[in-house]
Formats: C-alpha cells, structure tokens, sequence
C-alpha cells in the first residue's frame, strides 16, 4: 500500500510521481515499458515550449538540468539527446525516492481488459482501491493516470471522449472535419488514389496509405484523432548506423510518394530533403529530431490511430509495429528509390540512426508518438475559447501557450467534377495551426467528476475539447500538468479526502514554491 500510485512513466507521470514523493508521499510508478520519459526521451527531442514566460515548474528544471549536464545557457539546444533526457528523469526518481516497476502494463495481454478494484468513500462515490499489473497488485490512497493512452481512467469508468467532436458540441468554429484547404502538409491536387489507374478517371483499388472511407460532412465529429507516428532520432556521425528496410517491406506500398515526386517533377517543384525530414543537427552531438513535414512523412495517415485508443494490447501492438516499420520504410525509400531526386537521396544517406541511441530496439525508438487518445470528461472541460479568449481563472495549475497544433487526421481521396468526366485526388485532412495567448489551465482539468471517482487525476488525458487539446499537448507542458497532479493526490492522500476536495489554494502554494507559473503575463 502506497500513498501515491501513478501510472506510466512518460515525462508527466516522472513529474507527478517526483512532485509526489517530494510533498511528502509514498509514491509507486508503474510502467508498461522498460524506458522513462515518454516522447522526451523516445524520439521528440526538439520540444515545443511555446511561451516561454510562462513556463515554470518541473518543465523549467528539467530545461536547467539539460543546460547544466551540456555545460551551456538554458535554451542553447532545442531539447537533449534521448539517452540524457532519460538519465535525467531516472535521476530525478532515484533522488526523490520512487518505486520504479518496469513491465507492468494495465492491460491483460491475453484477456485485453484492466484490472481494478473498486470500492465508495464515506459519500458513496466511485474510488479506487487496487490495480493489478503484471499480476501484481498496487494498492494506493490517490492514483495518477499519466499515460498517453488513458488506460487507467477508462479502467475506472471515467467517461471520456476520443477524436474530433461535432461544431455545435461546444460551438467551436475549428471543431470536426475540415475543408480541403492548400498548405504545405496537404497532398497538391492531381495525383490519383487508385492504383490501376494514374490519371485518376477510372474508379478501382486504392493505393496504400489511403483511409478508404468516406469523408465526413465539413465541421461533422467524426471520431478522428491526430495521426500518429515516430519521431526518429538521426545523426550525422561517422559511426552512424545506415538505412534498411523494415521486414515488412513491400516496394508497392510507396506507389503514393512516387506519384507525389512525380507531380513535384512535372511542375517544377523544388524538394529539398530537409523539408521532408526536418533534417537540422538541432541536437547535440550533431543529431536531429526527425520530424513528419509535408504531405508524405513518418506520418500514418491510413486511419489506423482511429482504432488505437480504445484497441487492446494485441491490436495496438500491431498499429505500434506497423507504425515503426513505415518509419524504417520511409527512411529507406527516399534514401533508395530512384523516384527520389538524386540530390535528396545523397542528403538522406549522410544521415543514418544514431549508434549510441536505442540500444535495445534496434536504435530506433521505443515509444510511438501518440498525439491523442483519449481524453476525458471531467470536472471542467477547456474548449477553444479558453484558449483564443482565455479569462482569468481562481483555480490555475499549470500555464499553456502553444498553438493551436492539429496534425493531419486522415488521407483520404474525393472526386473532383470537371468536364467531361470527373478525376479522383488524394487528399490530405485536418491539419490545422491558429496562434494563441498564454492561457490557464484549471484544476478541475485534472480531475473526474466526483459522482466518477473520488481519487484520480489525470494530467495528460485531461478533459479538453480535440481542439484545446491539440494545444495542451505539449510535453513541457504535460511536465508541469503532470507536477500539479502529483502535489494534489500527495495532499489527497495526506488528508484522506476526494481530490476534488483539496485546498486549491495550498496547492496552488506548493505550486508557485516550486516555480510553476499561474498567472497571466502582463504584455506580449
């Protein structure tokens, strides 16, 4: 029996579970995988921080502690290699005393489901009481869901939302499907989707990489998440490990992104391999953070992130497979495929995986970037007015101030009607970017309702809107939710009440002590 129990060990549960031991809490961190850190240290080097000024809290000690181990000003690179982004964390749960449990996924691989126990506080409200991981179980006082997925508060019986929500659901003009707009993450128009057919009159198979259903009505929720992909770490170094192609690969598969360089070709586009790659040494050790640009990236857009939230250990393992060999896959191709230009594929052999990152999966990473999941319905909701025409809030826990960012839903295809017969294109949906200001992000984000469950919080699957979370979703700032949810249920746990019950005020304390920023700034 422990105080505190949080669950997955991305950047937000290391924050929550140290922010928890160090207000005074017992604190167990059980982790599905054998790695900490989440997306800082599996691939997302480059961190988006957005406003800096109103980043405080273990996110700015975590970017001190990057600076210090480089010997350099804060800020001086746009994020760590991998390999010290997890000693830091380990680090830090080491100094603050946290039970580490590594292989200790919630899902049941063979019966798919999680195990939980369940039991009512003195009002009779929902409360957890045990998880069973790896056949072990974990008693605790206050648990964290910190995982990307969600897994513990579904498990629970929080509800919760996955994907886009319909306009009139919070009237947010940027909510559901979006228009066919230009742009440089959208497929230019004139390339066919069927495979029989290049010039896109005659109906017939769908290439590859193509979600084959049906776009949804404009503003229409449709269900759809971010597409989801890896964020490869590459290097320049001597000792660089080349380019192969995954064990699955199948030179048909990439039928699609000859077509695209062919277009490029036909009108005179210029392609250049950084803008394919984000291939910029932005990382020490002359590294980069191999990022999905453009139309065809590391990128999955066949619609398959759709089934991953709610799918079990076996399907999701497949999804994560599939995802891993199209990054492996891509690589390879615009590094091989005389389709490429011949310029792009000598830029991308100059670049190989890092041999001194990833040891134990294959210098690739081990973490697949979930950019949304599920999301809950908890005390407060955040839409897309608290972020464009944010109002002060009596509650804040954490600052956000990142853009608006929704990364492509879906490719799909569509006819466009010209004379005398109309032509098939593939298109590319959902991306979208809007500027906001520093806006607020209240406690009762991070907590269930209470008639839910009494002692739960939830620092990355919050309760937001697909659009306000499109924003949220920022590992600095997952960092600093995360910190917020572990000093709550370490005061939950202490005073053996709800944690919808705990004094806002002292945690907003605690908070402010340990340099999270609560406030608006004054000026731009």
């Amino acid at each position: 029996m422990c105080d505190v129990l949080v669950y997955a060990a991305t950047a937000a549960g290391v924050c929550a579970a140290v922010a928890a031991a160090e207000t005074g809490a017992d604190v167990t961190l059980l982790e599905p995988g054998q790695h900490v850190g989440g997306m800082v240290s599996g691939g997302l080097g480059y961190s988006d921080v957005g406003d800096l000024r109103v980043l405080g809290g273990m996110a700015a000690r975590f970017r001190a502690d990057v600076a210090e181990h480089y010997g350099v000003p804060v800020g001086a690179y746009a994020g760590p290699e991998p390999h010290v982004a997890e000693a830091i964390f380990r680090r830090w749960l080491e100094q603050a005393g946290v039970d580490v449990v590594f292989g200790a996924p919630l899902l049941d691989p063979v019966a798919g489901v999680a195990r939980v126990g369940q039991g009512t506080d003195e009002q009779g409200a929902p409360r957890l009481e045990w998880v069973e991981a790896a056949g072990t179980r974990y008693a605790a006082a206050a648990f964290v869901d910190a995982s990307y997925e969600g897994d513990l508060l579904a498990a629970a019986g929080v509800p919760y939302a996955v994907g886009r929500e319909d306009t009139s659901l919070y009237g947010e003009s940027l909510a559901g499907r979006q228009e066919i707009l230009p742009g440089m993450h959208v497929m230019p128009v004139g390339i066919s989707p069927f495979a029989g057919d290049p010039s896109g009159r005659t109906e017939g198979p769908l290439l590859p990489q193509i979600k084959p259903e049906p776009l949804a009505r404009v503003g229409a929720g449709d269900g759809g998440v971010m597409s989801y992909g890896y964020r490869v770490c590459l290097s320049r170094d001597a000792h660089r490990i080349p380019f192969t192609p995954s064990p699955s690969w199948n030179a048909d598969r990439w039928e699609l992104g000859r077509r695209l360089f062919d277009h490029w070709r036909r009108t005179g586009t210029a392609v250049v391999a950084g803008r394919l790659l984000g291939l910029e040494p932005n990382l020490p050790g002359d590294k980069c953070d191999g990022n999905s640009l453009g139309p065809f990236s590391l990128s999955v857009h066949d619609g398959s992130a759709w089934r991953y939230p709610d799918a079990g250990l076996a399907e999701r393992e497949a999804i994560r497979i599939a995802h891993l060999h199209h990054a492996q896959d891509y690589l390879w191709f615009l590094a091989t495929d005389p389709a490429v230009p011949a310029d792009v594929r000598a830029e991308i052999t100059r670049w190989g995986l890092p041999s001194d990152e990833f040891a134990d999966t294959g210098h690739l990473p081990h973490q697949l970037y979930v950019r949304e999941a599920r999301r809950m319905h908890g005390a407060q909701t955040l839409t897309q007015h608290d972020l464009t025409s944010p109002l002060p809030r009596a509650d804040t826990v954490a600052m956000g101030s990142y853009h608006i960012d929704i990364r492509e839903v879906q490719r799909a295809w569509r006819w466009a009607y010209e004379h005398p017969d109309p032509v098939a294109h593939v298109v590319t949906e959902g991306y979208l970017s809007v500027r906001v200001p520093p806006y607020q992000i209240p406690y009762g984000c991070l907590t269930p309702r209470y008639e839910d469950c009494a002692n739960l919080l939830v620092p990355v699957c919050l309760s937001a809107s697909h659009v306000a979370f499109s924003s949220v979703r920022m590992e600095p700032q997952y960092q600093m939710l995360g910190q917020a949810a572990g000093v709550a249920a370490a005061l939950a746990a202490h005073a053996e009440q709800p944690v919808q019950r705990v004094d806002v005020g002292r945690l907003q304390h605690l908070l402010t002590e340990n340099g999270q920023v609560l406030g608006l700034p004054s000026s731009p």
